[in-house]
């Protein structure tokens, strides 16, 4: 279940941006729209995301190319370019940055103090040190949390429904998501205390999912 962070929200940042300040519409005038910043991972995994995100925009009255302008940029399987983006984004002077993901909004928020941040969705912004809490998140950045990390008991007890005599636990994790990192920390203590063998495996690109899938072989119950 989604969590909402604070009272600001995307359409505080943006109308902030571009309808009740002068200084837009004096921006406007001169032929400059209201400009936000889209950091995702790829375009074809997150073209629904996209799609809605413009469709909503559309219905609150704000048209792609007459009322705002939209900057996409994509991560394509590479962390580090998140941070090209996210300081690309600051050299545009974006008017809002939107983020999918906490990688996405680690890199904006390191790459500015300034412009407003909303983040679309992370697993736990309190625990990656994106916001001080959740009722007051604080600085330039707000957004919506999915608190998966806090799922951990309930999917090893849904687990543990589906393999009666489960005794070897494998976690497979993507090590440069600093949420992914949490989330496999309280997977290997919920498991731990119910008396599980835990194996792990740490994946950093996309090609080490295949030979982590063959070094588990005959060594887990379930994954």
């Amino acid at each position: 279940m989604a969590s909402h962070i604070g009272r600001r929200n995307f359409l505080a940042a943006l109308g902030g941006a571009a309808a009740a300040s002068p200084l837009a519409a004096r921006a406007q005038q001169a032929g400059k729209l209201p400009t936000i910043g889209f950091l995702g991972a790829n375009p074809s995994i997150e073209s629904q995301r996209v799609a809605a995100f413009v469709q909503r925009l559309r219905e609150l009255g704000w048209i792609d190319g007459r009322d705002l302008a939209i900057e996409y940029r994509w991560a394509e399987g590479r962390n580090e370019r998140y941070a090209e983006n996210a300081a690309e984004f600051v050299r545009l002077k974006v008017d809002v940055i939107v983020t999918q993901a906490t990688p996405a909004t680690l890199a904006a928020k390191q790459a500015t103090a300034v412009i407003p941040i909303v983040f679309a969705a992370t697993s736990d912004p309190v625990g990656t040190a994106l916001v001080a809490s959740l009722a007051r998140p604080g600085g330039n950045i707000t957004g919506l949390a999915n608190q998966t990390s806090d799922t951990a008991g309930k999917k090893l007890e849904l687990l543990r429904e589906a393999v009666p005599d489960l005794r070897r636990l494998a976690i497979m994790a993507n090590v440069g998501n600093p949420a992914s990192v949490l989330e496999m920390g309280e997977v290997q203590t919920a498991a731990r205390t119910l008396g599980l063998e835990v194996t792990t495996s740490e994946i950093r690109r996309a090609e080490d999912i295949a030979p982590a899938f063959e070094a588990l072989k005959e060594r887990a119950d379930a994954l």
